[in-house]
């Protein structure tokens, strides 16, 4: 399973990077605004960090607004994925940009229908909202299993990538049900390697290692 992380802060990028697990970025709108800084700028930034994906979201809601900003996207870099909504407008968008050879990550997904849609639009990506869904008391992980079982069905190429992931339990499962990605917050991911036993373990090896004798 690939790791993205999903963020528009060069300095968690960064990080997440030297971990040596970092296969790409997701960015959206709420996270852009939170860096304070241009989005064409925050998007050039991160694609000098990673060399993966790196989804950058259409703004406007209208076909003609959204294929124009995806065009805009795709000059950009080579690495871009266009973000797009997951309306009727948005589905003709990416239609088109799947004539024109431009990659998509289709977001705001909440049914397999939907995701079966995207997919027969001819998204790269598709973005089940999982933490979203458990939100609503409903169990966003089944979604994933729905969707999965659909694409190999008919053996879609669409990509299922795993977002609004919470905790390390979400990736897990994300992982156990094959999703091709997950993307992830930095606070999550930070969390993933963490055991209070690794911890106690490591501890102990180093309290051991003061008794060793010198050379």
């Amino acid at each position: 399973m690939k790791f993205f992380l999903d963020t528009a802060q060069i300095d968690e990028i960064k990080e997440a990077a030297a971990y040596g697990m970092l296969d790409g970025v997701t960015t959206n709108p709420s996270l852009v605004a939170k860096a304070g800084l241009p989005y064409e700028q925050i998007i050039r930034d991160i694609c000098e960090v990673c060399k993966g994906p790196i989804s950058a979201e259409v703004l406007g809601t209208s076909y003609d607004e959204m294929l124009k900003e995806a065009r805009q996207w795709a000059s950009l870099s080579s690495q871009v994925v266009v973000k797009i909504p997951l309306t009727i407008e948005g589905l003709k968008v990416v239609s088109s940009c799947t004539a024109e050879g431009i990659r998509t990550n289709v977001t705001l997904c909440f049914s397999a229908v939907q995701a079966l849609m995207a997919a027969k639009a001819g998204a790269s990506y598709i973005s089940p909202f999982v933490g979203r869904l458990d939100d609503c008391g409903q169990h966003g992980m089944e979604l994933i299993s729905e969707i999965k079982k659909i694409y190999n069905n008919y053996k879609l190429p669409t990509e299922v990538l795993v977002a609004s992931i919470r905790s390390p339990l979400h990736l897990k499962d994300a992982a156990k049900l094959g999703a091709d990605v997950a993307t992830i917050p930095f606070k999550v991911l930070s969390q993933i390697v963490k055991h209070p036993l690794t911890d106690k373990g490591l501890a102990a090896f180093l309290e051991d290692a003061k008794s060793i004798p010198q050379a």
